[in-house]
């Protein structure tokens, strides 16, 4: 990388990339997400058998994972999970460096990945409350986890609109 090069950044003069300091947000999103990938390889651990029953102080976990709704085509629920932990998490990642300062596609795919998180959370909970009748606290914390992730690349937002001109 050239030395000296401009970068502009979100609500800040232009500077050089010497002086460039990675997004916040995006430091957030990275420590949120690896928090989900606990949570999520916990649940998997449990589903698998691995750890014996996943420990549920509160509410029933036991119930929510062996319901019908556990897994989507014999793929366990927190495989999913984990699956969009990882990506979003490495994604993030890229998003610290500053080689990845100016690409179009990584506001984007954050945006999209939490998108699709906090969609599959919210759906996850509905089934919870509505369907199952039952609550699993690692659940509920990965989907408050998910939706602070979602609200977390708001500023995603705008820098796409930003690098797309």
């Amino acid at each position: 990388m050239e030395t000296g090069k401009v970068i502009e950044g979100p609500a800040t003069e232009s500077r050089t990339d010497t002086e460039w300091s990675p997004p916040g947000n995006r430091m957030g999103i990275t420590i949120l997400s690896f928090l989900g990938v606990l949570v999520a390889t916990y649940l998997l651990f449990g589903n698998l058998g691995l750890t014996g029953s996943v420990a549920c102080g509160v509410g029933d976990c036991a119930t929510v994972q062996a319901s019908q709704y556990s897994r989507i085509a014999g793929i366990p629920v927190s495989a999913v999970g984990l699956i969009g932990y990882v990506l979003l998490f490495a994604l993030a990642l890229l998003g610290l460096q500053p080689a990845f300062a100016s690409a179009v596609w990584l506001p984007l795919l954050l945006v999209m990945g939490s998108v699709v998180g906090v969609l599959f959370s919210a759906y996850l909970t509905y089934l919870e409350a509505f369907v199952i009748r039952a609550w699993c606290q690692w659940c509920v914390v990965s989907a408050v986890i998910m939706t602070l992730i979602f609200c977390t690349t708001a500023p995603e937002l705008g820098r796409i609109g930003r690098l797309g001109e």
